[in-house]
């Protein structure tokens, strides 16, 4: 046998390198197609890259050499199709992962979010959460790495998110009242070096929950394919809002935007901690809603949970049904009013507002159409969100974020 190199396949890889050096541009957008389903074949990702098929080969490959998406090259052709199929395109299910936490007010919970938003293992929630910041995102962060050293995948970076708003740049909690944690808590730097300190590689991200929840929703659920897209939600308690404008988050220029809690829905009624009176944050959250239906917030479960509970089990009686009605009502009245103001072509819902629209959805879209002047023309779609860990997931998607950006700088 000649021990000279074959001059084909000198050509064939060089024109592969070739290929891959033009390529190299889309890798980020050709994993950001991937990781959010845009991309289920290379045929698809040929044509939303706008680059050649052989180029998108080559970007494919590079992205599968890096262990971050699969592709199926014998995937057989769909019942009734024409031609040869093409290849498929996944993530890797044993790829690496991003550690993510989520911290509220019954508690904490660690988790490892694969690409894809796949949440791949989470350690049991803590149901106390100290007023100490370290303390509490020590024993997250330690959660989190227990994970990692059990299921042994490399690690992307962190994310976290916490029920207040979090100033940009400095990563500090402003607001959060219901975790007793002193307002202005520096809660990035805190879990950035908490991350640091248990071996844990890659950049560590904080943020306020349901904009990560908004994040991950237009990514991977209920707010996919949305343009202008208002998420409202319940945490276990007080109320929060996101917006995400032509597919990116909109936080304005601090950090601060869409504290949609604060909107006045009932002048009647109770005190908010911002001063106000009759805030959405105190008049269709978890204990509002206990409060309404006349029940006391009992010890054996969180007031999310225990109102939950009431809408599935107990819609029959009368005083959780005016409970509902009541608090629909006043959600309605508020959204009506964003929709004015912001004009989105999509609502989602999450937390106990998701199961209010679950329950009367007619007369929620009746509310919100009969009181924004723009829903008199057809409506906003009002739709639950669809993950039951968005919040999580949109942590995990900060830390993601880099390796989208660059897929080159995955850890080894």
């Amino acid at each position: 046998m000649s021990g000279k190199a074959d001059p084909r396949a000198a050509g064939e890889g060089t024109t592969s390198r070739t290929r891959l050096d033009r390529g190299r541009g889309a890798l980020g957008p050709a994993l950001e197609l991937v990781h959010t389903g845009r991309a289920p074949t290379r045929a698809v990702l040929t044509a939303e890259l706008g680059v050649t098929r052989a180029t998108a080969g080559a970007v494919a490959a590079e992205l599968e050499a890096l262990g971050l998406i699969r592709v199926d090259a014998r995937p057989g052709a769909a019942a009734g199709s024409q031609g040869r199929p093409s290849h498929r395109l996944a993530v890797a299910e044993d790829g690496p992962v991003a550690l993510a936490a989520q911290i509220h007010a019954d508690g904490f919970r660690a988790a490892l979010v694969g690409l894809g938003g796949r949440i791949v293992a989470t350690a049991p929630g803590c149901e106390v959460v100290d007023e100490d910041p370290a303390k509490v995102l020590g024993s997250v962060v330690e959660a989190g790495a227990a994970l990692l050293a059990e299921t042994g995948r490399r690690c992307v970076g962190a994310g976290l998110a916490v029920p207040s708003a979090v100033a940009e740049p400095e990563g500090l909690a402003l607001n959060p009242l219901h975790l007793a944690w002193p307002a202005g808590a520096p809660v990035r730097r805190i879990f950035a070096e908490q991350v640091r300190a248990a071996g844990i590689e890659g950049p560590a991200f904080a943020a306020n929950d349901i904009n990560l929840a908004a994040l991950a929703e237009h990514r991977h659920g209920a707010g996919r394919g949305a343009r202008d897209l208002l998420c409202v939600a319940t945490g276990h308690r007080g109320v929060g809002g996101a917006l995400v404008l032509d597919g990116r988050l909109h936080t304005g220029s601090s950090g601060l935007a869409l504290e949609v809690g604060h909107l006045a829905v009932n002048p009647d009624g109770r005190p908010c901690h911002c001063g106000g009176r009759g805030c959405l944050d105190v008049e269709t959250d978890p204990l509002a809603f206990l409060t309404a239906a006349g029940r006391e917030q009992g010890p054996e479960a969180p007031p999310l949970q225990q109102s939950y509970d009431l809408i599935r089990d107990h819609y029959g009686d009368p005083a959780v049904r005016a409970a509902t009605e009541t608090l629909v009502d006043r959600l309605g009245l508020g959204l009506a009013g964003l929709v004015n103001i912001l004009n989105p072509d999509r609502i989602i819902l999450g937390g106990l507002h998701r199961a209010l629209l679950e329950a009367a959805p007619e007369r929620l879209r009746a509310v919100v159409a009969g009181r924004s002047l723009w829903g008199q023309s057809g409506g906003v779609p009002i739709l639950a969100c669809g993950l039951d860990h968005n919040s999580l997931v949109g942590a995990a998607e900060l830390a993601w974020q880099p390796v989208l950006d660059d897929p080159l700088g995955v850890p080894a």
